[in-house]
């Protein structure tokens, strides 16, 4: 297999060790930066290049697509998905996922619990906005153009009067939602790998700290999830429509609530803190995914590049699609 990582970087600790791992179990593997990608158009058929020279033999990508680079890296996804190249997280996935409000509906519609939650586009009802949601302490995110979250928990009225200050005069849409807690003040992150769950961390944040951030200094444990939770988490990357995810998940009084969805996520917790291999489940994966593209089996597999041969369509690509939100149980169309 020809794997291609999508990164800035072969030095970041996930790409460098889907690499390792991929050259290990025999196959061949390279990292290309999204941003150094030019695509063509209009032509004989679509067609991809790497540094103006046509694009590597692929047979499967891994997108690692940073938020720096979201737009132009998923047109890249979006591209390689045209020209019948299986990808490990379809760009409308990874899309669906950097909108916080659009998971949550996708999910509500679907029967995954997650916490209240109520958008505005004027800051000034912040207010209201929280007794909507059950009063205080909430969750105040603040969805900004270039899909950062900027993320606020307001335990009182004072520091709800802060953050409605702060984000005056912004002009960004508001997403306020209840703050959830665990009894023990933890919250749980699950890897989901191809529809199973391959690693559970209960992160414990800060003392005075309620920031749900991993780079916040949370600290992190391996943990064994109730049938539930993994349900949860699982039934959350299939709405969704993601092959590799972390599912950010709460139990409350035995009750799983799914509150964020990752459609990147960093695999160095769960390889060092819960030992679980994630590098091989998502290597596994993918060469699965190219095993089953059509013509995989004893033929040279496609060229991401301007032949003929690249106008079938993503649709090779086995997985489907996220539900719509209004009808969540309509048949997936392909991509």
């Amino acid at each position: 297999m020809h794997l291609t990582v999508l990164s800035r970087s072969a030095s970041i600790y996930t790409t460098r060790r889907l690499l390792e791992t991929a050259r290990a179990r025999g196959h061949r593997a390279r990292v290309v930066d999204p941003m150094q990608v030019e695509m063509e158009l209009g032509g004989e058929a679509p067609a991809l290049y790497h540094r103006r020279r046509p694009f590597p033999r692929t047979d499967v990508v891994v997108p690692r697509i940073s938020l720096a680079s979201s737009h132009y890296g998923l047109a890249v996804v979006n591209q390689l998905q045209i020209m019948g190249v299986p990808v490990v997280n379809t760009a409308r996935a990874i899309s669906a996922s950097r909108n916080k409000m659009r998971v949550l509906q996708l999910l509500s519609a679907s029967g995954v619990r997650v916490p209240r939650t109520v958008m505005a586009s004027a800051p000034s009802r912040l207010k209201e906005m929280a007794r909507l949601v059950g009063g205080l302490p909430v969750l105040v995110k603040l969805l900004l153009a270039n899909e950062k979250t900027g993320v606020m928990v307001c335990e009182t009225r004072a520091s709800l009067e802060s953050a409605l200050e702060a984000i005056l005069g912004l002009g960004q849409d508001i997403v306020v939602q209840q703050y959830l807690r665990d009894p023990k003040g933890r919250d749980l992150r699950v890897l989901v790998v191809g529809g199973r769950v391959v690693a559970a961390l209960r992160r414990r944040p800060r003392v005075g700290r309620l920031g749900r951030s991993l780079r916040q200094g949370a600290r992190f444990e391996p943990a064994e999830l109730r049938p539930a939770l993994a349900r949860a988490a699982v039934d959350a990357a299939r709405v969704v429509g993601l092959d590799v995810c972390a599912v950010d998940v709460l139990d409350v009084q035995g009750t799983p609530y799914v509150f964020e969805v990752n459609a990147s996520p960093g695999i160095r917790e769960a390889e060092e803190v819960a030992g679980a291999d994630a590098a091989g489940a998502i290597v596994d994966l993918a060469a699965g995914l190219a095993s089953a593209r059509p013509g995989a089996q004893g033929a040279t597999p496609r060229r991401a590049g301007g032949t003929a041969r690249g106008r079938d369509r993503a649709a090779s690509s086995p997985r489907a699609a996220p539900p719509d939100a209004l009808n969540p149980r309509a048949p997936r169309a392909s991509h």
